[in-house]
């Protein structure tokens, strides 16, 4: 089902730090995930894995139970999709230093983000990590051990003095550590093949990276999620990596979170541009240099940061993209079948695939604009109920008969979406997750018109209003 596709492999990333979906819908999308043209996942579990013993704290509340993984398992085996575990284990480790019982683990101090390579606690903390997900994942052919955006490293206080000796550099630092844990993992798990982002990797001249070892040990992935990727760029950096010894490359592209830290809807054209990229990207090298392409669908920056795009607003992105690398590239005919695919009239904003997704549009293209125009721009409310009125409770009352009932109609109509979007997010979602998003999304725009109401209430009061110096209060509006 290759097509006239480049990319052999298609794997399909979720990214489990932020709003993990429930077994039962992963049962859902597996076949469309299939069907569209994916062979294969790439999950980033973060704390979702069920660790155990010393490492059960990296657990989060909701963390999926080992039957639970064994169950995702099997249903991407039953749709063909070959499963690459991901372990972060140098960089993007808040969700493991964020402890107490790990900070000592930290590059600074002061910052969560990055593991201190100099101890050797550290790596046996990340090898106990990698053997965990391993026992749980029997035969992978790849696992993916992160290593990307390690911010801070050689701040810390013992690569500072390291960094003193000479020849020695932040770039050796960050090798050293990457052909650690790579050689633990070959040392452990001899049938599989680590694999890691490429960006701390990009800068390292030719000469160190080849005499490091590394490119023996590892196969990168080249990520890049920008709609105007510079195809040439990366036909240079492919060729430097072939050169420093690395086997196989990978690419990694995005159909969705990667756009804005905050973004609600995916937009689309930014996606399909990206891969149409990364298509004249593989065009311009060998054949077979690409191994394949991770379509990457962030759902957080990092694990501090707000939900961005769900996986259910993703879907019409990533049917796009995958059909796209598929078929080598998007017309008619592709736009036809994702639209038969998904069973939308047109992939235009307002087609409907999902409860979910046609609630978070309104939401999103909607619902804070409509307050916003009721609260700044309604004649009533800035003429008559403005902040200072607000204050001091001062109202004309026949201005409560113009601004009550809208607001009350607009309260009542977003409250009944919410609601009905709330009890569409359960399905999919586990509590945490559901309430995350509604206190992000919808909950600040309700509470500005519950409390315009409520001002509304306390300024009519029981006793008539009295009026404010040089309001004609005979005057018409």
């Amino acid at each position: 089902m290759s097509g006239s596709s480049p990319f052999k492999m298609r794997l399909v990333h979720l990214d489990l730090k932020g709003a993990p979906p429930k077994v039962s819908y992963l049962a859902e999308v597996f076949p469309l995930f299939h069907a569209l043209g994916a062979n294969g996942l790439l999950i980033e579990y973060e704390d979702m894995f069920p660790y155990e013993g010393h490492l059960r704290l990296l657990r989060a509340q909701h963390a999926y139970s080992s039957s639970e993984i064994k169950e995702i398992l099997h249903l991407a085996t039953l749709n063909e999709l070959e499963v690459v575990p991901l372990v972060q284990t140098f960089g993007h480790m808040e969700f493991v230093l964020k402890h107490e019982a790990l900070a000592h683990l930290r590059e600074v101090a002061f910052f969560p983000n990055t593991l201190n390579p100099h101890k050797a606690e550290s790596l046996a903390l990340v090898g106990a990590m990698i053997d965990q997900v391993m026992e749980l994942h029997p035969g992978a052919r790849w696992l993916h051990v992160g290593c990307d955006e390690v911010y801070y490293l050689g701040e810390g206080e013992a690569s500072r003095q390291w960094l003193q000796q000479e020849q020695n550099t932040k770039a050796r630092l960050c090798l050293s550590h990457v052909k650690a844990v790579a050689s633990r993992v070959l040392a452990r798990h001899p049938a599989t093949k680590p694999l890691v982002w490429d960006d701390m990797l990009r800068d390292i001249p030719e000469d160190q990276l080849s005499a490091s070892g590394v490119p023996q040990l590892v196969e990168p992935m080249l990520w890049d999620y920008t709609a105007d990727l510079d195809v040439h760029g990366k036909a240079l950096l492919m060729e430097k990596y072939r050169k420093c010894g690395f086997q196989q490359l990978w690419a990694a592209s995005a159909f969705k979170g990667a756009t804005g830290v905050s973004q609600a809807l995916t937009p689309i054209e930014h996606h399909l541009r990206n891969h149409m990229q990364w298509l004249q990207v593989a065009a311009h090298g060998p054949a077979d240099t690409l191994q394949g392409i991770v379509l990457t669908g962030w759902q957080r920056y990092d694990h501090f940061s707000v939900l961005c795009e769900l996986l259910p607003v993703g879907i019409p992105s990533l049917a796009v993209c995958l059909q796209s690398l598929l078929q080598g590239g998007f017309a008619e005919d592709v736009k036809t079948r994702v639209e038969n695919f998904l069973g939308m009239p047109s992939l235009e904003i307002t087609g409907f695939t999902s409860d979910i997704l046609a609630l978070v549009t309104q939401v999103g293209l909607h619902l804070r604009s409509s307050v916003d125009e009721m609260l700044h721009r309604d004649r009533y409310v800035t003429g008559w109920f403005s902040s200072y009125h607000r204050r001091r409770k001062l109202i004309h009352p026949v201005m409560i008969q113009h601004i009550q009932p809208q607001a009350l109609s607009l309260l009542g109509r977003w409250s009944a979406l919410a609601g009905e979007l709330e009890a569409a997010l359960r399905r999919v979602f586990y509590p945490d997750a559901v309430e995350e998003w509604l206190e992000e999304n919808v909950q600040p725009s309700l509470q500005q018109l519950q409390q315009l109401l409520q001002d509304l209430g306390e300024a009519a009061g029981p006793e008539p209003p009295v009026a404010s110096p040089g309001l004609d209060t005979g005057q018409e509006p």
